[in-house]
């Protein structure tokens, strides 16, 4: 499974690069994000409990994030729950009208036989659906005016 999901912000990279690896922050500017605890915490690596939902419904995963602040990408590998394994990577790229902001997933399913259906569960439902999500309560978040 392979998904990915774009918008374009009005900021810089590097103001959008910030927020988006500062995941304190998230539950207080993403409201399907219901919390996110660090288990392990460093300097550029963590380990984090992250939990959100889909319409009511609860999700939640184990995942290590990378901030890699060289090549301005974050990225996430899932460790634990029906996601383990897949790769996350959050990238940014400056575009006339503003930043282009990009989140790839990467999944390959442990029982290939149940591909198809968890592709559809996993990668359509609950995947699409919060990355967009996402990405759209970042661009409201840092395109609002200062207050």
């Amino acid at each position: 499974m392979n998904t990915e999901s774009t918008i374009v912000i009005r900021a810089s990279k590097e103001k959008i690069f910030e927020s988006a690896a500062d995941l304190s922050r998230w539950p207080a500017v993403l409201p399907h994000y219901r919390y996110i605890t660090y288990l392990e915490r460093g300097t550029d690596r963590h380990i984090v409990k992250m939990a959100a939902e889909r319409d009511g419904v609860p999700i939640a995963w184990v995942s290590e994030q990378v901030i890699d602040r060289e090549r301005l990408e974050i990225r996430f590998t899932h460790l634990k729950a029906f996601t383990k394994g897949m790769g996350v990577v959050w990238s940014f790229e400056e575009k006339p009208e503003g930043t282009l902001v990009r989140i790839v997933h990467v999944l390959r399913f442990r029982i290939p036989a149940l591909a198809a259906i968890a592709d559809r569960i996993i990668g359509g439902f609950f995947i699409d659906d919060i990355a967009h999500k996402t990405l759209s309560a970042f661009k409201a978040h840092l395109e609002a005016p200062a207050q």
